[in-house]
């Protein structure tokens, strides 16, 4: 690192001036007018005890299919995959939430496939952490350690934040340790960068670089308004533009995991999308902000609440509503059962509704986002009232694992590991967390079978 003693050396000669180490500082002024000169320091010094640094280690499976051409050749005893484990290291960073419970937020990515994870504190201890429940499409893991003499960052309002307030950002860039940026919020409610599933969030200018992940982004209360988790640069380093997940969010999310150990996703039932201009005149409305409702499933929330196709959701429990993206990861985070209030623009005219949020059901998904292994495969529920009820192998890509698992289309998924999986839901369940072997019933035409998977 170049030293700067030359350039303040060149300046002194410059301006005939001697100057000493202890001059300098000396003549730095304390106050101006009688006035002490901001400092972020006392919020800092407040906070930083509640971020933490996270190590993890673990091993990344990769499964690769090997081309029938090569396995005839080979003979029979040639495995379908060829299976490959990585030692992976990691580092990022999170939040003390609970200093009595010791619970830690920080992101999913961080601590994804992870077998151990390591929290250190600012004051130099170290802890090995549990994972109490983690939630991919939000990118919001819990952790809890156990320690005494923890200091948690209490979580402020982020519905309340307006573009322009300033933001501190705390966290291990590149491994460094503990460190501080600040910037300003620039933009709140972004959604639409396939960053995330679920995207609301807020974009600062405050520094944010690889190992911020799961860190805080404080107000100058030194409250956490954001988890920081993404960035936009076009080698991954800063340009300006980061984003955090809202707080109102993560507390959202992290009353579910700490409640039932993972996410219970809440749904409306309305399809829709971007309120345009012209949309919005059409529909007797002068504003560009707020979600429009295309259609109202039969039996939901919305349809029991009495929203309709064409109204404009432009409020929820009376903060606006910006855009289609951030009214769904909002309402998805909330969780099953939460009452909210949804203001609409119906004929021109504005109303209130109360709303009921119901669970949402898992349907049809990628195979890949419950487990790696069943890459390559879509699954859906069975038939309502089909005996005996499954998961139902919809699709399975050639050359995938799971069709190097042999799972083929037509197959019904019954049970892992001798759980009994009726749906998606159960059998997510019973793929979650780690496993050295799995057990996969499965019924196929009118046999039974089990793959085995390791």
């Amino acid at each position: 690192m170049r030293s700067t003693r030359p350039v303040v050396c060149a300046l002194a000669l410059s301006l005939g001036l001697v100057l000493s180490p202890i001059t300098v500082q000396a003549a730095l002024p304390l106050a101006v007018d009688g006035q002490a000169l901001p400092s972020l320091a006392p919020i800092v010094a407040q906070a930083s005890p509640g971020v933490v640094n996270i190590s993890v280690s673990g091993k990344k499976v990769t499964r690769q299919a090997i081309p029938e051409p090569f396995r005839f050749f080979f003979g029979p005893n040639m495995p379908n995959e060829q299976v490959q484990e990585r030692p992976f290291q990691a580092l990022g960073s999170g939040v003390i939430v609970d200093a009595d419970k010791g619970y830690v937020i920080t992101n999913h990515h961080v601590i994804d496939e992870a077998d151990d994870i390591m929290v250190t504190l600012k004051d130099g201890r170290e802890f090995k952490a549990k994972l109490v429940g983690d939630d991919s499409q939000s990118d919001i893991a819990l952790l809890q350690i156990d320690g005494k003499d923890l200091t948690a960052i209490p979580l402020a309002n982020s519905d309340a934040l307006q573009v322009g307030d300033f933001a501190i950002a705390i966290g291990n860039p590149f491994g460094l340790g503990q460190t501080v940026t600040s910037g300003i919020i620039s933009a709140l409610g972004r959604s639409g960068l396939n960053i995330e599933n679920l995207e609301n969030f807020i974009q600062t200018d405050a520094a944010i670089n690889s190992g911020n992940s799961g860190g805080a982004l404080l107000n100058l209360k030194g409250e956490l308004i954001g988890i920081n988790t993404a960035i936009l640069g076009p080698n991954g380093g800063n340009i300006g533009i980061g984003f955090a997940i809202p707080a109102n969010m993560v507390k959202n999310l992290m009353e579910q995991l700490v409640k039932y150990g993972e996410v219970r996703r809440a749904i409306l039932g309305i399809s829709g999308g971007e309120l345009t201009s012209d949309l919005a005149k059409t529909f007797g409305y002068d504003k560009q902000k707020g979600a429009f409702v295309n259609q109202v499933m039969p039996g939901s929330a919305a349809e029991e609440a009495g929203i309709e196709a064409g109204d404009i959701i432009v409020s929820l429990d009376g903060n606006p509503v910006g855009s289609f993206g951030e009214l769904r990861a909002k309402i998805a985070t909330m969780g099953a059962g939460k009452q909210v209030k949804l203001g609409l623009i119906r004929d021109g005219k504005e109303r209130t509704v109360t709303v009921t949020l119901k669970q949402a059901d898992l349907t049809e998904a990628k195979a890949s986002v419950l487990h790696s292994a069943l890459d390559g495969a879509t699954l859906t529920d069975s038939e309502p009232g089909s005996k005996p009820a499954g998961v139902l192998v919809k699709e399975v890509a050639e050359n995938s694992p799971a069709a190097a698992a042999g799972l083929r289309k037509g197959d019904l998924i019954l049970g892992v590991n001798r759980v009994r999986t009726e749906n998606l839901d159960d059998l997510r369940k019973a793929l979650k967390g780690k496993h050295k072997l799995l057990a996969i019933n499965i019924k196929r035409d009118n046999s039974s079978l089990y793959l085995v998977l390791r």
